[in-house]
């Protein structure tokens, strides 16, 4: 005698459930629960049935209920930048009903790879890691399998999504606009061991210079100075030729060197231009206001959110990196080369 085929309404009958939340716990459909799902599942696979996994391509993101979103304390400290691109990950996480979990890594956790307890764990879909940790922690978190999207930052040895900022055309951008402006003599100030984005801006300056013809002298590259108002002041002072023009990694080290420059005696900009980068709020309240390349930190928050679902969806996909672009805003700080500075 042939055997029975198994059919929904069987596994429904021995659960004494109603044949429809069957259908939605093999199908992945919303309706049960995680519990009553696995017990549907086990029941199927114990008595026979034909069940092969599906996802609804209209329920897909629904099955996202938790994220996570990681950063360094350092990087959840600079409110100015990392902290808008946070609320407005918070703010895409809401209209997508989906929960955020965040949690700052310290250094001690950092250099003892010590997990958040939610990736240790895997109690979430998706993790977002927002700007540079450490290599070899962010390579602890990925061995979790959880699907992870890095949000400004990436590196050779990391295999992963990456949304990130077009650093060496922005910054390419805000030296040919001093270079336009008629200086030939640029300086450039920041710390290119902070963040592989600097090292990148330093790159698209050195690109703007050269295709100029001009070889920047290592004296006017201080491209190892910390973003403190002391050591910036000390970096600025040893410099005996004075470049007509700075171009800053970032608008805090812009908003510090237009203060020490005035404080040297220089006009800004009819003696020293200065171009920062980020459009944070430094370089709106410095004095002068001062030129800097805009980032759109909604459109991070957005396409890191949306290769993170990409990514939930397809873990097997290739990894990718998503250059955002950056526009020059020009204000009062920088102006055209007028004689010998």
């Amino acid at each position: 005698m042939a055997k029975k085929k198994i059919v929904m309404q069987d596994i429904a009958d021995r659960l004494n459930l109603s044949k429809n939340s069957v259908s939605q716990a093999l199908s992945g459909k919303d309706g049960v629960s995680e519990e009553t799902r696995r017990k549907i599942i086990q029941t199927a696979i114990e008595m026979g049935y034909r069940y092969t996994p599906k996802k609804s391509s209209e329920n897909k993101n629904k099955q996202v209920r938790t994220i996570g979103l990681i950063a360094s304390e350092f990087a959840f400290s600079m409110k100015n930048f990392f902290g808008e691109i946070y609320l407005a990950i918070e703010r895409e996480a809401q209209r997508h009903g989906i929960s955020l979990r965040i949690q700052s890594i310290t250094p001690e956790a950092r250099d003892q790879l010590v997990l958040p307890a939610f990736i240790e764990h895997q109690d979430v879909d998706g993790l977002l890691i927002l700007s540079h940790i450490s290599t070899e922690y962010v390579n602890h978190v990925l061995a979790k399998g959880i699907p992870t999207v890095l949000i400004d930052h990436h590196h050779p040895l990391i295999e992963a999504d990456a949304v990130l900022t077009n650093n060496r055309f922005g910054a390419y951008t805000a030296v040919r606009h001093l270079l336009e402006l008629g200086h030939r003599s640029i300086g450039i100030l920041g710390n290119i061991d902070a963040s592989p984005s600097y090292q990148e801006r330093w790159e698209g300056y050195l690109l703007a210079m050269r295709e100029h013809g001009i070889e920047p002298p290592q004296a006017h590259m201080l491209v190892h100075v910390t973003e403190e108002g002391g050591k910036i002041e000390e970096a600025l002072r040893s410099v005996t030729e004075k470049p007509s023009a700075w171009f800053c990694m970032n608008d805090g080290f812009a908003f510090f060197a237009c203060s020490v420059l005035r404080n040297m005696g220089c006009a800004i900009p009819n003696d020293v231009s200065v171009c920062g980068f980020d459009n944070s709020d430094f370089s709106q309240i410095g004095v002068p206001k001062i030129t800097t390349m805009n980032i759109d930190l909604d459109l991070f928050a957005k396409e890191a959110f949306a290769q993170l679902l990409r990514r939930i969806e397809r873990p097997d996909d290739a990894c990718r990196e998503i250059l955002l672009p950056t526009r020059l805003v020009k204000r009062e700080s920088t102006g055209a080369y007028v004689g010998q500075s």
